[in-house]
């Protein structure tokens, strides 16, 4: 980012919003955002968290991003009404925590869905000839069930992502794999439960830990400003109709199917009500 003046952020602390399901453009966003942080020479950053989380790769490029961003500056994560699954995995990369006490977190664990239409095609007598170079080329494919080799193989995948989340989790909060394995069921709870089991360090609102950001690098919480570093709206959502609210919804709704479409068949952490 370029800058028509110097201003001196070294007096302020960076902000950065993660909301929404994690994916490619949330990714962009959050990786440039936490290179203009370093550039900038912030001396901490309020991470914002708001999403139920998305998929694996996405939010592991993060958490590493954040994770050598926080050699040289002050990570504070803030979690909000909901911070689950890939939420809670980019949350590792902040070496402080807070969360709402009704702050729904947790469902750590993995998911990985495909939809079969098998039954429906044949009714409509729709089918499909695959040539493929092996046995498990069309894995997940919506024209037929899964093989009992092919779960299998999909298990296995799930077991190993799996295991990735617990060992970070682990090793961000100091804790047993065995202990965050009695909690990683997938099982969501809210942030009053998460202090007590060790994946937060404190309750409070966002100003909370704005403030908290604040005393960690010996500044006046009274005076201390937040720099948003926003993300760039998608270009039809600005000639969306309607009110800000009614855009806000549609907008919502179109980066969800997006979302849903473009993710298909991946394996996710994502906490899915």
């Amino acid at each position: 980012m370029i800058w028509p003046f110097k201003p001196n952020f070294r007096k302020q602390i960076a902000r950065i919003e993660v909301s929404g399901a994690i994916a490619g453009a949330t990714r962009k966003h959050v990786l440039e955002a936490l290179k203009t942080v370093e550039e900038s020479k912030f001396p901490a950053l309020l991470l914002r968290i708001d999403s139920p989380g998305g998929t694996v790769g996405d939010s592991q490029e993060i958490y590493s991003a954040l994770k050598r961003l926080a050699k040289k500056t002050k990570i504070v994560a803030s979690f909000g009404n909901i911070s689950a699954s890939g939420g809670v995995y980019i949350g590792m990369g902040a070496k402080h925590i807070m969360a709402n006490p009704g702050t729904i977190t947790g469902s750590i664990g993995v998911i990985l869905r495909g939809n079969n239409l098998e039954v429906l095609l044949e009714k409509i007598g729709v089918s499909f000839k695959v040539i493929k170079s092996g046995p498990y080329k069309d894995i997940l494919a919506f024209d037929r069930q899964l093989t009992e080799p092919e779960q299998t193989i999909l298990q296995e995948l799930i077991d190993c992502s799996y295991q990735q989340f617990v060992e970070t989790v682990a090793e961000a909060r100091s804790l047993t794999v065995e202990k965050v394995k009695s909690f990683a069921d997938g099982r969501i709870f809210t942030g009053q439960q998460a202090l007590a089991l060790g994946v937060v360090d404190r309750l409070g609102t966002e100003e909370d830990a704005r403030r908290w950001t604040a005393e960690l690098v010996g500044l006046d919480p009274e005076k201390t400003l937040c720099y948003t570093l926003e993300e760039q709206k998608p270009f039809l959502s600005r000639f969306l109709p309607g009110s800000r609210q009614a855009k806000s919804v549609i907008s919502a709704g179109i980066d969800w199917l997006e979302f849903e479409v473009s993710t298909s068949g991946l394996p996710m952490w994502l906490y899915r009500p």
